[in-house]
C-alpha cells in the first residue's frame, strides 16, 4: 500500500474518505467547543497528512490554544502535514516522523485533551486494538476526548472496549454508515505514561483481510 497516494481520495468530494473526514472534523470541533478554557493538547497517532486535525484547527477559534503532536511514519506524509500546518498558520502543530506504536513519541504531550485514533484501528489486530485502547487511559487526560475511526467493518466492540476502560460514549455512527467514526470522553483517572512500550504494530487492512494459507478466497457480488 502506498500510504501517500492513499490520501488522494480525500480530494474527491464523493469518496468515503472525504465523507469520513467531514465527520471526524465535526467531532474535533465539538471536542474543542466543549474543552475548558486555556491551553489544550492534542495527539494524533498514524496521523497521515494531518488533514483531519489541522483542517479542524485552522478554522476553529480555539485553534491557537492547541499544542498538537502528529506522529506519522511515512516521510512524504510528514512533509505534507508540515506544509499544511504552516499554510494554516498553526505554529503549535508539531509533526514527528516515527513509529506511532511506540509510547516514546507521546512523551511530553500526553495526557492530552484530544487523542486522535483515525485510520489506525482498522489496520490492527483485535489484540493490538485492545492494547492501544489500554494505553488511552495514559494518553488521554480525565475529561479529554478520543476521536476514532474503524473502517475495516462496523461493529460495537470498539465502543465496548473503550467503555470498559472508563470512556463515556459521546457520539458514534450507526451500521448504516460504512465508515465507523466515534468520540468517547474519558471519565476515569489518567495514569502516567510509561516510555519504551509498544502500544501496537500497524499491520494494514489489506494484510488483515488476506486469507490464511490454504483458505479459499471468498468473494461477494
Amino acid at each position: 500500500m502506498d500510504w501517500h497516494a492513499w490520501h488522494d481520495a480525500y480530494d474527491a468530494p464523493d469518496s468515503c474518505l472525504s465523507r469520513r473526514l467531514a465527520l471526524v472534523q465535526e467531532r474535533i470541533r465539538t471536542a474543542l467547543d466543549e474543552a475548558p478554557p486555556g491551553p489544550l493538547r492534542a495527539l494524533s497517532l498514524c496521523a497521515g497528512q494531518g488533514r483531519d486535525l489541522i483542517g479542524a484547527l485552522a478554522a476553529h477559534p480555539r485553534g491557537g490554544d492547541v499544542q498538537a503532536r502528529l506522529v506519522e511514519l511515512d516521510e512524504r506524509n510528514v512533509a505534507a502535514a508540515r506544509r499544511l500546518a504552516a499554510a494554516a498558520g498553526l505554529p503549535g502543530v508539531e509533526v514527528v516522523a516515527g513509529d506511532a506504536g511506540l509510547t516514546d513519541h507521546c512523551v511530553g504531550i500526553a495526557p492530552a485533551d484530544l487523542v486522535m485514533l483515525c485510520g489506525v484501528l482498522g489496520n490492527l489486530t483485535d489484540a493490538d486494538t485492545e492494547r492501544v485502547l489500554d494505553h488511552c487511559v495514559r494518553l488521554c487526560r480525565t475529561g479529554g476526548t478520543v476521536v476514532w475511526t474503524r473502517t475495516q467493518h462496523y461493529d460495537t466492540r470498539v465502543c465496548e472496549w473503550l467503555e470498559e476502560r472508563g470512556f463515556e460514549r459521546v457520539w458514534v455512527t450507526g451500521p448504516d454508515i460504512p465508515y465507523g467514526v466515534g468520540a468517547h470522553r474519558f471519565t476515569g483517572e489518567s495514569l502516567p505514561l510509561v516510555p519504551g512500550e509498544r502500544m501496537f504494530t500497524f499491520v494494514g487492512y489489506q494484510a488483515l483481510r488476506r486469507p490464511a494459507p490454504g483458505t479459499a478466497q471468498v468473494t461477494s457480488t
